[in-house]
């Protein structure tokens, strides 16, 4: 059941299922990886608990009666500041934990008010170069933001992206410091493979959801053209192959094979942006308890995306409701 490859009508020159059925994406791996991968991502993980906060906050204007808000800054990996919107519902429960939220490669205008993150504080952080994070040094678009500093792993946009998810969580935790005895990341795309990177080298996350990541086995992904950022690291990549051994540091379905908390991944069997083998490779690699939801499609909209989004959230709420 599930094994062909999904059949839906599109509009590109490529099929956005890559001729992967269910059992198929199931069987994707993920690569070793480089020696020093570890070692690698644990000395940034030191490097950036080593940059001091310096958050600022001020309190805007709520939308909804039963929310507080604020617009926050703070530093992160290189001294670059960045900044999120930060609420925290009222009526909260002390022990309600908090919740990191990423985005993807759109960016974000405003926070989420609904759902999951009226449980408890919720910090919505903008990654170095998009909106409350903007930069003269880093472009916004997603083109070019995800060839920066491509040339070197310790200059890599992601490296100080996956920092930015750890100093959010710092700043949620000096706001709310009950926000530590719950900690759970949220995210998607861009923020869902950023962190499978991240997750692995903070302790203080105890659950997780990815949804639709990206990232996940470079190798194979260098290989499928598409429409989102991947396809200009595959461009770029065939006139310089060197940029093969940087991206080898960056892979989401390596690094969640360090994963050791509760992991819940929504993938999807046909998306053009993220491709499917990609997102299941981060699943797959997932060796602790982990729930997996599949998509019909993923970055492009079909009849059934509403019914599953419903059926996403149900499963999500009881998810975060485990202890």
């Amino acid at each position: 059941m599930g094994t062909k490859p999904t059949a839906l009508e599109h509009p590109y020159l490529f099929d956005p299922s890559y001729g992967y059925g269910r059992a198929k994406l199931l069987a994707v791996g993920s690569p070793d990886g480089p020696p020093d991968f570890a070692e690698f991502w644990t000395h940034t993980r030191r490097m950036a608990a080593a940059v001091p906060l310096r958050l600022e906050m001020r309190e805007i204007k709520s939308p909804h009666e039963d929310l507080r808000v604020w617009e926050a800054s703070f530093d992160s990996l290189g001294g670059l500041r960045v900044g999120a919107w930060v609420t925290e519902p009222r009526q909260s429960d002390p022990g309600a934990g908090g919740w990191v939220v990423g985005h993807g490669y759109g960016g974000r205008v405003e926070p989420a008010f609904d759902g999951l993150f009226r449980t408890a504080p919720a910090i919505f952080f903008c990654v170095r170069g998009f909106n409350l994070s903007a930069s003269e040094e880093i472009p916004d678009s997603f083109e070019h933001h995800v060839l920066h500093g491509i040339e070197s792993r310790d200059t890599y946009v992601h490296r100080g992206c996956v920092a930015d998810i750890w100093a959010a969580a710092s700043a949620l935790g000096e706001m709310f410091p009950g926000s530590a005895e719950n900690l759970r990341y949220f995210g998607g795309s861009l923020s869902g493979g950023l962190g499978a990177l991240a997750l692995p080298w903070d302790g203080r996350f105890n659950r997780a959801f990815l949804d639709v990541p990206s990232f996940g086995n470079h190798p194979l992904r260098l290989r499928l053209p598409g429409t989102g950022s991947g396809e200009y690291v595959r461009l770029h990549s065939v006139g310089h192959p060197e940029v093969i051994s940087v991206l080898a540091y960056f892979d989401a379905a390596t690094a969640a094979r360090s994963i050791r908390i509760p992991v819940f991944v929504a993938a999807a069997l046909f998306d053009p942006a993220v491709p499917p083998p990609g997102q299941f490779a981060v699943y797959n690699a997932l060796p602790g308890d982990k729930e997996l939801f599949t998509w019909t499609s993923g970055h492009f909209s079909t009849p059934a995306e509403a019914a599953e989004q419903a059926q996403l959230a149900a499963r999500l709420a009881d998810w975060f409701r485990c202890p």
